[in-house]
């Protein structure tokens, strides 16, 4: 097939996405596959208003790539993609839309409150709603970010200032949550529509104090456990769980869920990741490999799924 990659972008993960893609890149070739790759930027539109082919594959994280736009632009195109469509992956990357899907649907979140900080003004405002509404710790984040960019574990009051400040330099709108202590998983999900299943349970130990940006993609920030050492009942729910995520977004394809399990046990959801990292040291490979799909087998197992489900739509 002929199959364009788009990867890099303008997001704060970037860099993420530039290895993301050169993988793809490569296993699409292993395969067999006559491979565009394309490194995106919206000022750079016109690469993909002019591709001729099969399918796109995309690579990219964060904003533009993962929010739901450039998934729009392919629709308008009508050129077939990997992964989920518009809706569902705009409602994952709105962390406090998703929040209420899952809680309303049974799967348990942190306590949270979102803050429009567009206006600097507000600021002082809001700082004072944050003390009263949240005991410390509490994590300020943007609303619609990846990989943890901007986020801040807020362990004393005099740093609620420097948080929102940081937070708003991704998004107009902040999340405030609760801090959830407890074991970091997550949990790959692939699959057609109505028949998706969850791959092995990944336990991550973060060599920082939690899962931030370095642990995620620095060559030994983190260890990765597959499976997760948690009993079976645990493990039923997590995978359980992570399916009812991602079907409750409209997810296609794969996504990974993300969870906590706090001091009592029980899984918190995070987020659900529409295009999780595809990097040497990401996660969904490694639980891939755990059933025997090796990394070339897994994205080539995504163009399949892909391509079969465009047919049924038709």
């Amino acid at each position: 097939m002929k199959v364009a990659v788009l990867y890099g972008g303008t997001s704060g993960e970037r860099e993420v996405s530039l290895s993301t893609g050169q993988g793809i890149i490569k296993a699409l070739k292993n395969k067999g596959h006559e491979v565009t790759g394309i490194d995106f930027s919206p000022k750079r539109i016109s690469e993909v208003l002019q591709l001729d082919v099969d399918l796109v594959f995309i690579g990219l994280h964060g904003r533009y790539g993962e929010d739901g736009r450039i998934q729009g632009l392919l629709d308008m195109l009508e050129i077939p993609y990997v992964g989920s469509g518009v809706l569902a992956s705009a409602l994952a990357m709105d962390k406090a839309k998703s929040k209420q899907i899952f809680s309303s649907n049974g799967i348990q979140t942190a306590n949270s409150k979102t803050y429009d900080v567009s206006n600097s003004d507000w600021h002082k405002g809001i700082q004072e709603d944050v003390k009263k509404s949240f005991s410390l710790p509490f994590v300020i984040k943007p609303n619609q970010e990846g990989s943890t960019l901007g986020l801040t574990i807020v362990k004393e009051e005099n740093q609620i200032a420097e948080a929102i400040k940081t937070a708003a330099k991704s998004d107009s709108i902040i999340l405030v949550e609760d801090y959830v202590g407890g074991r970091e998983v997550t949990v790959p999900v692939v699959g057609h529509k109505g028949s998706e299943r969850a791959l092995p349970v990944i336990e991550i130990i973060p060599k920082n104090d939690y899962y931030d940006f370095d642990s995620k993609y620095k060559p030994g920030g983190s260890e990765h456990i597959v499976p997760a050492k948690v009993d079976s009942s645990l493990t039923d729910q997590l995978q359980r769980e992570a399916v009812l995520a991602h079907q409750l977004l409209g997810c296609d394809v794969y996504s990974r869920v993300d969870f906590i399990i706090n001091e009592n046990n029980q899984p918190i959801i995070l987020e659900v990741n529409t295009l999780p990292g595809m990097t040497p040291t990401s996660l969904f490979p490694d639980s891939a490999q755990e059933i025997g799909w090796s990394y070339d087998d897994l994205i080539q197992k995504f163009v399949e799924l892909s391509v079969a489900g465009k047919k049924q739509k038709v």
